[in-house]
């Protein structure tokens, strides 16, 4: 019975940093894949929800790093992979961070605030700047972003509200 008393405190404790700031019983469950908004132009996106990334990341090609007014800038673009249309933002830059990748190599990020929506739940967080065209997933939700509302079920995908309803998505054309 020790044994089992430790594990359950074990994983208790391990928990305890992901529900920081939330009520756990008011936690939603989402699979490691859901849809996303990018609510300022009405994008959806698949989103891959990411425990083991800080800060979330977006598919994104950097056109121009600028200062204005004594602050740092980023202008970017974005793709909709759906219809092809590029669209072009300019955001404060927040920071700049450095990812390791698994080449042991260092990379350097723009990191903005975005407005994003996930399984109904809106959302202001903080996303590098990155070329992810070679990954399937063009948003990348990491945990900052998901320690206030969300507990990831890392063997389903598609477990939260399929769309954000106050989120006006361009017309299609159908």
């Amino acid at each position: 019975m020790g044994k089992i008393n430790l594990i359950l405190f074990f994983v208790m404790f391990s928990l305890q940093p992901i529900c920081a700031g939330a009520n756990p019983s008011e936690l939603q469950i989402l699979g490691w894949v859901e849809n996303a908004y990018l609510t300022d132009l009405g994008i959806e996106l698949k989103a891959k929800l990411d425990t083991g990334a800080e800060t979330s990341s977006l598919d994104s090609r950097v056109l121009k790093k600028f200062r204005k007014a004594g602050k740092r800038w980023v202008r970017f673009a974005v793709q909709d992979r759906e219809s092809g249309e590029e669209f072009v933002l300019v955001r404060e830059r927040v920071r700049t961070i450095g990812v390791v990748q698994h080449d042991g190599s260092t990379q350097t990020r723009p990191v903005v605030m975005l407005k994003l929506c996930v399984a109904g739940k809106h959302l202001e967080t903080e996303v590098s700047l990155i070329d992810r065209s070679e990954f399937n997933y063009p948003l990348l939700v990491g945990r900052n972003a998901l320690s206030t509302f969300a507990l990831v079920d890392a063997s389903e995908t598609f477990l939260g509200q399929s769309r954000c309803d106050d989120v006006p998505l361009p017309e299609t054309g159908t």
